[in-house]
Order: C-alpha cells, then sequence, then structure tokens
C-alpha cells in the first residue's frame, strides 16, 4: 500500500474514530471515491491498535482507577469514578451485547452491509436520532449516577455500531443522553466502554493475521505508520471532543451526518461501486 494513502487512512480513522460521524463510513467511501483497494488486513489491525492506543492512553488513570475500585482497592482521585465504584463491572455488563453482535453478525459487516446505500441510509438515520437525544439533553447526572440500567441500555446501542455507518460514539452518546447523562458523561463512558470492543477487534484481527501470514506483517513501515498516526490523531480529538461538548451540543455533527449521507446515497445512485 502507498504510503500517502497509509497516511490520508490514518488520519481519517483517527478523526472519525471518535467523533459521532462514523469511521468505518470515511474509511469505506473515502477508499470507494479515490479508486482505492479496500485496505489490507494488517493495515486495518494497525487502524485498531492505533485508536486502542488512542483511547487507552488518554483512560490511562481512569482505567486504573475504576479496574482497582472494581477489585475493591482505593485508587485515584476522579470525583466521579470515586462515587461510582462498580463502574468497572457496569463496563463489563455493557461490554456483552456488542460481543454478541460481533459474533453475530460480523460477516455481514465485513460483507454485504458494507455497501454505500447501507452506510449511507445509517449516517441520516442515526443523525435523525442523534438530533432528538441532543434536544433532550440536559445536565443533569455524570458518571458517578450512571447504574445498571444505564449500561445495560447503552451497551445494547452500542451493539448496532457492528452496521456500518452508525458510529460507535454517535450511538452510545445518544444513548446516554435518553438516559439522561449530560453530554460529557455520555461521551466519557461512551468511549470507555469501546476500549474492550475495539480491543477485542484488534485482537482478532491480529490473530486471524499471525495465523496466515506470521510476523512479518507487523513490522512494515505502513504499519507503523498506521498505528502512530491513527493513535496520535485519535489522542487529540478525544482531549478536543470532551472540552468541546462541555459548553456546546452536538448539532454540528448532526448536520455534518444528515448532509453527508444524503450525498452518500446520491453518489450511491449515481456510481454503484466495483
Amino acid at each position: 500500500m502507498p504510503i500517502v494513502q497509509v497516511v490520508i487512512l490514518a488520519v481519517v480513522q483517527g478523526l472519525t474514530e471518535f467523533l459521532p460521524i462514523s469511521s468505518t463510513a470515511h474509511l469505506y467511501l473515502t477508499s470507494w471515491l479515490l479508486g482505492w483497494q479496500v485496505e489490507q488486513l494488517s493495515f486495518d489491525i494497525s487502524l485498531h491498535i492505533g485508536t486502542l492506543l488512542a483511547v487507552v492512553i488518554y483512560f490511562f488513570r481512569d482505567w486504573l482507577q475504576i479496574i482497582g475500585q472494581g477489585l475493591g482497592m482505593s485508587w485515584g482521585h476522579d470525583r466521579e469514578l470515586g462515587q461510582n465504584r462498580g463502574l468497572f463491572w457496569l463496563l463489563v455488563i455493557g461490554t456483552i451485547p456488542v460481543g454478541v453482535a460481533g459474533l453475530a453478525f460480523g460477516k455481514q459487516a465485513e460483507g454485504p452491509w458494507r455497501d454505500p446505500f447501507v452506510i449511507g441510509a445509517m449516517l441520516v438515520a442515526v443523525g435523525v436520532l442523534m438530533w432528538i437525544a441532543d434536544r433532550r439533553a440536559h445536565k443533569a447526572r455524570d458518571l458517578s449516577a450512571l447504574d445498571l440500567k444505564d449500561a445495560a441500555v447503552i451497551g445494547a446501542a452500542q451493539a448496532l455500531a457492528v452496521v456500518p455507518g452508525t458510529s460507535r460514539s454517535g450511538i452510545t452518546i445518544s444513548a446516554g443522553l435518553f438516559r439522561g447523562l449530560d453530554r460529557e458523561a455520555a461521551a466519557r463512558f461512551s468511549f470507555l466502554l469501546s476500549t474492550p470492543a475495539i480491543a477485542a477487534a484488534a485482537a482478532k484481527a491480529l490473530y486471524e493475521l499471525v495465523k496466515h501470514d506470521g510476523f512479518a506483517a507487523l513490522v512494515s513501515p505502513q504499519f507503523t505508520i498506521g498505528v502512530t498516526l491513527s493513535a496520535l490523531t485519535g489522542c487529540a480529538v478525544i482531549a478536543w471532543f470532551l472540552r468541546y461538548l462541555r459548553d456546546n451540543t452536538l448539532k454540528v455533527f448532526i448536520y455534518y451526518r444528515i448532509v453527508f449521507g444524503i450525498i452518500v446515497l446520491a453518489l450511491a445512485f449515481i456510481r454503484r461501486p466495483a
């Protein structure tokens, strides 16, 4: 894969994975519109690892506190996390639905569902859902108040992210807003909840790659660049997005999704992918 293609797709992944606009849609459509071949498995893994590193690095202290509290230890000084000592187990429960959905529908998500008609429709549909959720949002609850029902609902919403064009962060943040979380808390829980799912996807793909091609594919310049750029870009986006949500709504992302989705559907009618 040419280096310029690696750089563009890695930056696209880092920019779109944590914003509620669907990284899968942007990666697929970038390759489709530019006439590039579908990303190689080794490069796809590099993007998974890069975004996993981004969320782990940014939330490293949070995860130490969450895991420590889940195991009965006192660790960390974050007030919200400290007041919800069962958050680790809520994250475990919330991760179960996406694991089941991935096993049940993984082949469809990587095959027939990766279609511009599906992607465009989901961009618009979830954009409308985000609009409804954002209009109902009010600064009422933070992570200290998150409970079992919240985790179950948001976890079930994350399962829908296996459908290309949905956006993991878009659907889970919307679910959090419907459950009465404030925007920043909904996004923070969304990113924490995404960590096990991204890790599992990366581990599965890495196992398949090593099983068929060995470790040689993991030491290429393309792999290193993909991991590094997607991780650095992802970290920057997480930091910016959480700050943005303290004083702003999701409106700009909603408009973007809907307009982008309409454009994708129009292009799909005009130019079917090969």
